[in-house]
């Protein structure tokens, strides 16, 4: 990636746009749990402060740190990755995608990544000759 385009992401609306929705979804989780920030923090290891920042979706917080904190809170992570990848392909990203859980759209993807791997790396491990005598047997 060349540093101009590395920039422009770092800056762009839908980076914006995902910090801040995914603050909303982490104070909304950590709530939900009962854990107060100051906890939180401590058990993430970050500052309080920082904490208010990554909730508040500032623009300068940190993606991995968003991705702990959902992590920590057992909360999908798709709303995270999802508009990166429409960014990574040059694809205009619907914000309306990023409402709801993407637990199950998440080991969906896996599921597929996972078998069109096993089959490149089956057929990759797989001896000639088993192949030929396979097809001999036939």
């Amino acid at each position: 990636m060349s540093p101009d385009r590395g920039t422009a992401l770092t800056t762009s609306p839908l980076l914006t746009f995902v910090k801040e929705l995914s603050g909303r979804r982490i104070e909304q989780a950590r709530k939900r749990h009962g854990i107060t920030q100051i906890a939180f923090a401590r058990e993430i290891g970050i500052s309080r402060r920082w904490l208010q920042e990554i909730e508040s979706g500032n623009p300068s917080s940190r993606l991995d740190h968003h991705v702990t904190c959902a992590e920590y809170l057992k909360l999908s992570t798709g709303h995270i990755f999802l508009p990166l990848l429409f960014c990574a392909h040059q694809m205009e990203f619907p914000r309306e995608l990023t409402y709801g859980d993407f637990h199950e759209l998440e080991r969906e993807c896996i599921d597929l990544i996972v078998r069109k791997n096993i089959t490149r790396l089956q057929a990759k491990l797989t001896p000639r000759w088993w192949s030929k005598k396979r097809n001999d047997l036939a």
